[in-house]
């Protein structure tokens, strides 16, 4: 066979080696002399930080919501997120959407934590331990007795109360059961009343 015919063309693309260093030295000039506005930095985000609010989950509990049509997304069904403006069903998949990727962009906030230096850590045990120290009511043991001597003599006293109550209750009971048996036998004898020792 003759060899007339050529070796087909190559179909693979050619990259311009020479031109995409030139480019590639051009961008990193226009970065230290920061003239470029065509290009900018990405946003530098925060780190992420620990929330210094409750998450409210239990307001709505147990309460029944009419929602209609015209119901504004936030009064709707479920929890709604206004940062992401999201409704989410319920509060785990409510919890992990505000701990998620995606509404911590929206915060501004990037996923990576602050890396805590030693004197860090030592500091935040410090503030802990003081916080401890001041919680914890140092007791007398004199004062303690005494305290729950008054408590004891409350109680005797409430119940004291209590059964006089009942006591007066069940004596008024008893006189009113009384008046109306002396009244029925008198009705069924024919009598108007008997007569009293008052006049």
């Amino acid at each position: 066979m003759a060899s007339s015919s050529s070796q087909p063309a190559d179909h693979r693309r050619k990259w311009d080696r020479e031109e995409y260093e030139k480019l590639a030295a051009q961008r990193i000039r226009k970065e230290k002399e920061g003239d470029d506005d065509d290009f900018m930095l990405p946003s530098k985000r925060e780190l992420l930080k620990q929330r210094d609010y409750k998450v409210d989950l239990e307001s709505r509990l147990g309460k029944s919501v009419v929602i209609t049509k015209t119901t504004p997304a936030a009064q709707g069904a479920g929890y709604y997120c206004n940062v992401c403006d999201c409704i989410v069903k319920d509060s785990i998949n409510f919890l992990d959407h505000i701990n998620g990727k995606k509404h911590q962009r929206n915060l501004g906030m990037s996923m990576k934590v602050e890396r805590s230096s030693v004197e860090q850590v030592k500091k935040r045990f410090e503030a802990l331990k003081k916080k401890k120290e001041e919680k914890t009511k140092e007791y007398d043991l004199t004062e303690r007795i005494q305290e729950l001597k008054e408590e004891e003599e409350k109680l005797r006293e409430y119940r004291r109360e209590k059964r006089k109550e009942r006591k007066r209750k069940h004596n008024e009971v008893d006189k009113s059961d009384q008046n109306d048996d002396n009244d029925d036998m008198a009705a069924m004898m024919g009598f108007s009343g008997f007569g009293s020792s008052k006049k």
